[in-house]
């Protein structure tokens, strides 16, 4: 091509489109694919702009025409950083961000890089969450925190940053799915709930694992009774095997859960 960066190629159907690559501390690094040899030739243009100019920072993705925002984001970090992630992250001291977009930026420890540089987060519902050998999982579980968890009442941020991922940052308050803890004059209640079309009180507890065990009961007698649904249950480990049966055992629940 004579358009420097750019290479010509060809979809199945035959359909022409143009792929825009350069090479950066000798690493060869692809810049996406465009619809015409302009718009690839200035990405091309773009990215080296980015990185021969350290004047432009994160901030500055107005400097760019046509190049991606997660690249711009990743020919930064490389620029910065000497280290090339294909995923928009960008490494601090202490920490690494995450652009999901120019406004929305997720902080994580630097534990999780390794995952999250092979790993793209997605969002849908209000949720985010990573595909891994075909399966998605909230981004969430890796904390400890339960499918369909909600913020403030099963866990929070306590900087009271949404977006801030790391480790010390978030503080589960439910660790057991079912469960919620009530506070009354510096008292603690632990009340299991259950979900069958509207949240049915099973009872309410002295302590969190009573809580969690009379949750599983309240599911398992449910599924007796011909509920098909696959209630998630709690694996509780404080317990040892016969301790868990004889709470089981002698736990009660309501007895409107027969009834439902």
């Amino acid at each position: 091509m004579d358009k420097a960066g750019v290479y010509k190629a060809n979809k199945k159907d035959g359909t022409t489109y143009y792929r825009a690559s350069f090479t950066y501390k000798s690493k060869h690094i692809s810049l996406g694919s465009y619809s015409s040899e302009s718009e690839a030739h200035q990405a091309y243009l773009d990215a080296k702009n980015v990185v021969d100019n350290t004047n432009i920072s994160l901030n500055d993705y107005s400097a760019c025409q046509t190049l991606p925002h997660d690249k711009f984001i990743s020919l930064i970090n490389y620029r910065d950083n000497k280290i090339y992630i294909s995923t928009p992250i960008y490494i601090r001291k202490q920490y690494f961000e995450y652009y999901m977009d120019r406004k929305t930026v997720l902080k994580f420890d630097r534990d999780d890089l390794f995952f999250y540089a092979s790993h793209k987060i997605q969002k849908r519902g209000g949720y985010l969450f990573v595909s891994d050998y075909g399966s998605q999982y909230k981004i969430l579980s890796r904390f400890g925190i339960k499918p369909f968890a909600v913020y403030g009442r099963d866990y929070i941020m306590a900087n009271g940053d949404p977006n801030d991922y790391r480790y010390s940052n978030i503080k589960v308050i439910n660790n057991y799915t079912g469960v919620r803890v009530e506070s009354k004059n510096g008292i603690n209640t632990y009340c299991a709930y259950i979900h069958i079309n509207g949240d049915y009180l099973v009872g309410k507890y002295d302590t969190e694992i009573e809580a969690a065990v009379a949750y599983n009961k309240a599911a398992d007698t449910l599924n007796s009774l011909g509920f098909e649904k696959a209630f998630i249950k709690n694996y509780i480990t404080p317990l040892k095997a016969e301790e868990y049966k004889k709470l089981y055992n002698s736990i009660k629940i309501s007895g409107k859960l027969y009834h439902i």
